[in-house]
């Protein structure tokens, strides 16, 4: 896959699934709604907020201009993406979606929010569990496997890996 198409592919696949999962859905849980609470608790939502949307979007153009593909399962990248964020954590993307999700939940002061981050989050395991990485270890075979060992899937490293 070309840069161009990847990237094409990579921004189709963030607006409408990572769009649908941190943007229409909350929305339709809440309608944007607000509650009531402590006005500077509620503007701490900011803070995950921001910094997930900045890691959705660094971590889909590390797929689309190193990995030559997209984050999406029917056009995967064609090389093993574990430069930036990845250094750090094998799924950045789900976290960061996790924290877009968080901080919409304070920002809202709407506890649904919160619940749905929950059940997105184990739907989230489970995929990364049972289809992603017995799929990289098919595709990337010993490659994904020393970098498994090496950077953890969900908490991330203090350090970044320094393979990469």
């Amino acid at each position: 896959m070309r840069k161009s198409s990847a990237a094409l592919g990579s921004a189709l696949f963030l607006i409408v699934v990572s769009g649908s999962a941190a943007v229409l859905v909350p929305w339709w849980l809440t309608g944007w709604r607000a509650g009531d609470w402590w006005l500077p608790l509620r503007l701490l939502g900011v803070v995950p907020l921001a910094a997930g949307t900045a890691l959705i979007l660094a971590a889909f153009t590390r797929f689309a201009l190193q990995g030559l593909g997209t984050p999406a399962p029917f056009a995967p990248p064609r090389r093993l993406v574990v430069t930036g964020p990845y250094r750090y954590v094998r799924n950045p993307i789900y976290l960061a979606v996790l924290a877009v999700l968080g901080g919409q939940g304070l920002l809202l002061a709407r506890p649904v929010v919160f619940g749905y981050g929950g059940c997105a989050a184990v739907l989230m395991w489970a995929f990364v569990h049972w289809y992603e990485e017995p799929d990289l270890t098919r595709r990337f075979g010993a490659d994904y496997e020393r970098y498994r060992r090496a950077v953890p899937g969900w908490w991330p490293r203090r350090t970044p890996w320094a393979d990469a």
